[in-house]
């Protein structure tokens, strides 16, 4: 197999293999350069000043463990047999480690893609014959009796012999059948390519006793370390004789790399899965019955939304001193919208997402809806869900974990801090990505699409040794990642985004996806295919074209596709309508969606009865006299009634209508504290007779004036609830009318996700960055003559006086050579740069700045040197 088939972003410099990672990637194009920060993004924050300052940073172990942690299975698997194989591994060793004695085909294939996508990444650099981990990732790979290797390996036999005497080593040597040697370093040598020859190491084994077999068998696969006596059995004695078991402290002892790899048949793990596992089918049904299905979650979901904030309207539950929402509002607010309380608690900070709704910021603190509320209930329902939807899949909160203790053992509660999970923007585009590559109308079994998901992405657990792996592999529900797709799945159907499992049209629209083509593009390919498609499992776009004037916008992309989503998604909404059908029982049924006026003035008149296709509608006494302390007269109701019903006004409700209004305001009640007044001096008698009305401490001052010590609002209150139906009035003697009040918050804007590290960098910020990178790379690289007045060490800023420095910028722009400068800004930061002076007057010199690929102005006394460059560094 030739380099370029499996090695397309390495370059070795024209003096042949790079000697270091930064020669390596000094080798390398724009394009691959391009791919290694789109990936690993916190290379460029900030931007480093030359390609050895990347690769430094490239080798720290923070970066380096970001990097692993968002490697797929195949790749880390990759990374992890050349921590235990030699430095600088050959390919064919990687292969054999990889692949095992029988050569698996499967990997085989797959290998070249993993390896490319380390080579991409920088976690591996060298040509074919000379691989090398970063030694960082060597380090946290590599097998130590700390840490042991996630392939359950051990040390080598050199390793393990270091500290041995040498006369124990001559003793293995003999015991093991291979001839005494006159020193240590060439005994273990020959020990080594003892077990390393599977056709000897054959021969050995045959004549091992059952029992140290059995031995091998239980360590073979890790840990590989087991506990002896002083005095070690027959058995135990035969493998320490001839090196199959080594010491490494008083009564520990390890089987050696090499003879765990020839009872593994050559293999690094015990399973190497270089094929991502498929996401299997549950059910297929019509691509219209999901999309219907899905339109009606996303409606139900408005509805939801809406109710929640309507029942908030005049100001919601208090926020607690911690913050966020008491277990009794939520359970409260539960019980209002008649749903679990966890799923009250995902529409609750689903409403917060969107920016519905926020704290007031009042010394009474309290939450309510804000202003971008009414704006959005002005939106057409498809634009409203595709608001939601929105919010909903770029959202870090998540309300899975809402009732949860979080590392102080506080519980976490709805609207409060602690919710942000910065994984489950990625996790949850995965999850529905993985449902678009399905045929249309296709649901997923959760297993599979949660092994698939590990399989992308394997957890800290995929670090442990094998035996460990194999049982954390039926506890993939205490992982958080998987814990969130599960999440995804339910809370995906919540909202209409799915029905019945499977990805609609207008979910597939709000991905990005165009709803006619299945989204394969990001997706590894199945088993089916002949090679698996190896890379960041994150759905990026390939490596940007540097040349590109204009950059896709993220922002505008989402937008587009939420505003696509919302087309699709329109003509599956139910019509609102401009009716009720009112019923004998004093009932009105509304058989949909009302409009929204009607939908208000509605919600005065009656109390909603029962919800579902069509909402009940219940006339009651409170509800009537409710409309007409808002203003509403009875022959207004009576209008409002025949205009709006298909069936006529019954007569049991035109009565209530009448029989309320007759009795409203006939009882006037003002501030005194309070007082009743009333033109009916016996009912004013009746109602200082009944006991109900003690606690009002009511007192007659005329024959139609009764005094209250309570206030107003309590007078008001009491005598309606002993069933009179007074009307509040004004110092003047007028009616009050009395609306709801809508409190709302000052204008809020949405919470932003807590980002999963650095933001992906976009073409604009990578072309400015690798020209600037290169720049550097070019002022510190280039040659430059020895000036014998420069004592400066090699790399340093060069240093010379301010004559000299004038007078080689002077000769420089008659001859138009380059100069080598060291510059210190205004800041106080030092750098180098390579420049072409033009012009020098003033204090200044005006000179073509290769690092800024511009031509720039230079303050001659903040140039600390200058040097001339040996050859021309264009």
């Amino acid at each position: 197999m030739s380099t370029e088939e499996h090695t397309p972003t390495e370059t070795a410099p024209a003096g042949g293999a790079p000697r270091s990672l930064a020669e390596a990637l000094r080798g390398r194009d724009d394009r691959s350069l391009a791919v290694l920060l789109r990936a690993r993004p916190d290379l460029i924050t900030p931007v480093p000043t030359d390609l050895t300052q990347l690769a430094t940073r490239a080798g720290t172990r923070a970066s380096v463990v970001r990097a692993l942690e968002r490697l797929d299975r195949f790749a880390l698997q990759t990374a992890q047999a050349l921590a235990v194989a030699s430095d600088p591994a050959p390919y064919d060793e990687l292969a054999s480690l990889l692949a095992g004695d029988d050569a698996d085909p499967a990997v085989t294939a797959a290998l070249p893609h993993a390896l490319g996508a380390l080579r991409d990444q920088a976690l591996v650099w060298g040509p074919d014959d000379r691989l090398r981990l970063v030694r960082t990732a060597r380090e946290l790979l590599a097998p130590s009796p700390q840490h042991p290797s996630p392939t359950g390996l051990g040390p080598t036999v050199a390793e393990a012999t270091a500290g041995m005497s040498p006369g124990r080593v001559q003793e293995i040597v003999v015991e093991a059948g291979l001839a005494s040697t006159h020193d240590s370093v060439s005994a273990v040598t020959a020990l080594g390519g003892l077990f390393t020859d599977r056709r000897r190491m054959a021969a050995l084994l045959a004549t091992a006793p059952p029992e140290s077999l059995d031995v091998l068998t239980r360590l073979v696969w890790g840990p590989p370390y087991g506990q002896v006596t002083a005095a070690p059995a027959a058995h135990l004695r035969w493998l320490l004789d001839r090196g199959l078991l080594l010491p490494t402290a008083p009564g520990t002892v390890v089987i050696p790399r090499e003879v765990a790899l020839h009872l593994r048949s050559g293999r690094a793990h015990r399973e190497t899965r270089p094929v991502p596992p498929p996401v299997e089918a549950s059910a297929t049904h019509r691509p219209q019955v999901v999309d219907a299905t899905a339109a009606g979650q996303a409606y139900t979901a408005l509805a939801t939304v809406e109710e929640l904030l309507k029942d908030w309207d005049e100001g919601g539950p208090g926020v607690l001193r911690a913050g966020g929402l008491s277990v009794r509002d939520l359970k409260r607010t539960a019980v209002a919208l008649d749903m679990p309380e966890p799923v009250a608690a995902f529409w609750i900070e689903l409403a917060y997402a969107a920016g519905l709704l926020a704290s007031d910021g009042e010394a009474d603190e309290r939450y309510a809806a804000t202003p971008a509320y009414d704006e959005w209930l002005e939106l057409p329902a498809a634009e409203r869900w595709a608001r939601l939807a929105s919010a909903w899949l770029t959202a870090t909160r998540t309300a899975g974990v809402i009732g949860e203790r979080d590392a102080k053992e506080r519980t976490l509660s709805a609207l409060g801090p602690g919710l942000d999970r910065s994984a489950a923007p990625e996790v949850r585009h995965r999850v529905l990505a993985l449902l678009a590559g399905l045929p249309e109308g296709t649901s997923a079994t959760p297993d599979s699409v949660l092994a698939r998901l590990h399989w992308e992405r394997p957890t800290r657990g995929g670090q442990q040794p094998p035996q460990q792996q194999q049982a954390a592999q039926p506890r993939q529900a205490d992982d958080l990642r998987a814990r969130i797709a599960r999440w995804t799945l339910s809370e995906a159907e919540t909202l209409g985004v799915t029905g019945r499992g499977a990805l609609s049209s207008h979910g597939r629209a709000l991905l990005g996806f165009p709803p006619e083509a299945p989204a394969t593009a990001d997706l590894p390919e199945t088993p089916g295919d002949k090679l698996p498609a190896h890379h960041v499992p994150l759905p990026h776009p390939p490596a940007p074209a540097l040349t590109a004037s204009h950059a896709p916008d993220p922002v505008a992309e989402q937008a587009a596709a939420a505003s696509r989503a919302a087309r699709l998604l329109a003509p599956l909404l139910p019509e609102p309508l401009n009716h009720v059908l009112l019923q004998a029982d004093l009932t009105a049924v509304a058989p949909g969606p009302l409009k929204r006026p009607l939908a208000d003035a509605l919600g005065v008149l009656a109390d909603v009865e029962s919800k579902g296709g069509a909402t009940v509608y219940r006339f009651t006494p409170g509800s009537v006299r409710r409309a007409l302390d808002a203003g509403r007269s009875a022959s207004d109701l009576h209008d409002f009634l025949t205009a709006h019903s298909r069936t006529p006004v019954p007569q049991p409700l035109a009565y209530l209508i009448d029989d309320v209004a007759r009795r409203h305001g006939h009882l006037r009640i003002g501030a005194a504290s309070a007082y009743v007044r009333c033109d009916d001096d016996a009912m004013l008698s009746e109602i200082l007779a009944d006991k109900r009305s003690g606690g009002l401490g009511l007192r007659r001052l005329a024959p139609t004036v009764l005094a209250a010590q309570a206030d107003p609002a309590t007078l008001l209150d009491g005598l309606r609830a002993m069933g009179y139906a007074p009307a509040a009035e004004s110092a003047e003697g007028d009616v009050l009318i009395t609306r709801a009040h809508a409190h709302r918050t000052p204008p809020r804007t949405a919470p932003e996700p807590v980002p999963d590290g650095p933001p992906a960098p976009d073409d604009t910020l990578l072309g400015a960055a690798i020209r600037a990178i290169r720049a550097g790379d070019l002022a510190s690289t280039t040659p430059r003559k020895a000036t014998a007045g420069d004592p400066a060490p090699s790399g340093a800023l060069p240093r010379t006086g301010s004559a000299e420095t004038l007078a080689t910028m002077q000769a420089a722009v008659l001859t138009g050579e380059a100069l080598w400068i060291g510059y210190v800004n205004a800041e106080g930061s030092a750098s180098q740069r390579v420049i072409a002076p033009v012009r020098v007057e003033g204090g200044f010199v005006t000179a073509y700045d290769h690092t800024a690929d511009e031509v720039r102005t230079f303050p001659l006394h903040r140039i600390t040197g200058v040097a001339e460059l040996a050859d021309d560094p264009t």
